[in-house]
């Protein structure tokens, strides 16, 4: 006898940043189990972008005022924490912020490189209240995962004049989860696990769900690939070989001998019979396996930076060839 598993995920709605997704089948007690690990992993453990260090022209120090500006420095910082980016680079970017003149300043303000996108562009920063004002701020954006405080940051010499921020690297913004029993032939206690996930604008909480259990997948691969010297010396109990030799299908799997076609999905785009160019693009917007791509409709590809016409082509020819394609407009 084994346990059951479960049935694939589905999203049973999405709006915007918002999406549920369901599980069924769950055996009894995995709805726990498994809502509360994915939550876990889902704020803690995906990779974000945020302001980790700010300068203001004229502010020596995070107790200043600003001249003709209605919010203090502090009221400021507090703002700039609430803007989100997106980077397509792992090396911090700083961007800038220099408005003059009597006006509400917001994130459309900000000038960045090409390799940051403000996505909250209209989330408010401050306001300036005299015709001759002026606020000139440089920020620095990084990586990071999680919520990373000032003082758990290694310490590193700052420059006159430049304050250090908490930093709110996590791009989900919120999760919750339901468990409820439901049927399953006669049973009537198996759970069916509906996670509800939030996401900041940064990525998309399809993106999000399938990161998460991944990140989880690995670390439990990790645990069963672990075998003690004493029981290398030993015979095997019948159901360690049948652990072993699950093992042995899975590696089997990932060389590509013997894919079954159900495990296509869960391969990388890297994988793919596709130009580097596309695979790049594909993974800087967060796309990393065939699972992911196949979720996507031409016309969302087409957003994605870097990303034509003839990338969607060649896309669409190398997922025919597996059998898959594209989600249909």
């Amino acid at each position: 006898m084994s346990i059951n598993l479960p049935k694939p995920p589905k999203v049973i709605s999405k709006d915007g940043f918002h999406a549920t997704i369901e599980i069924e089948g769950l055996y009894p007690g995995y709805g726990m189990t498994l809502g509360n690990a994915l939550r876990r992993v889902l704020l803690s453990s995906l990779q974000g972008s945020a302001v980790t260090m700010v300068k203001i022209k004229g502010v020596p120090h995070e107790f200043s005022v600003v001249p003709s500006v209605m919010e203090d420095v502090v009221e400021i910082l507090l703002n700039i924490k609430q803007l989100r980016f997106k980077m397509h680079s792992d090396e911090p970017q700083k961007v800038f912020l220099k408005v003059k003149g009597e006006k509400e300043v917001t994130g459309k303000d900000i000038e960045a490189p090409s390799q940051v996108e403000v996505v909250n562009k209209s989330a408010y920063i401050a306001t300036l209240t005299d015709k001759k004002a002026e606020l000139d701020i440089e920020m620095t954006i990084e990586k990071g995962f999680g919520y990373v405080p000032v003082e758990s940051r290694k310490k590193e010499k700052l420059e006159v004049g430049a304050l250090a921020l908490d930093a709110i690297f996590t791009p989900i913004r919120k999760v919750n989860y339901e468990v409820e029993d439901m049927r399953v032939g006669d049973r009537t206690d198996f759970n069916r696990l509906r996670l509800i996930i939030e996401t900041d604008g940064t990525s998309d909480p399809e993106d999000a769900f399938i990161n998460a259990a991944g990140i989880l997948v690995s670390q439990f691969d990790q645990l069963t690939s672990w075998e003690s010297k004493a029981a290398d010396k030993e015979e095997k109990p019948e159901a360690e070989k049948e652990v072993g030799e699950q093992k042995r299908l899975t590696i089997e799997s990932a060389e590509g001998k013997g894919k079954p076609e159900d495990d296509k999905s869960k391969a990388k785009v890297s994988e793919l019979d596709i130009p580097s160019r596309v695979i790049s693009a594909l993974e800087e917007a967060g796309i990393k396996t065939v699972a992911g791509l196949i979720r996507k409709t031409e016309s969302s590809l087409l957003e994605i930076d870097g990303m034509g016409d003839k990338g969607i082509s060649e896309i669409k020819k190398a997922l025919k060839k597996i059998g898959l394609s594209l989600k249909e407009e």
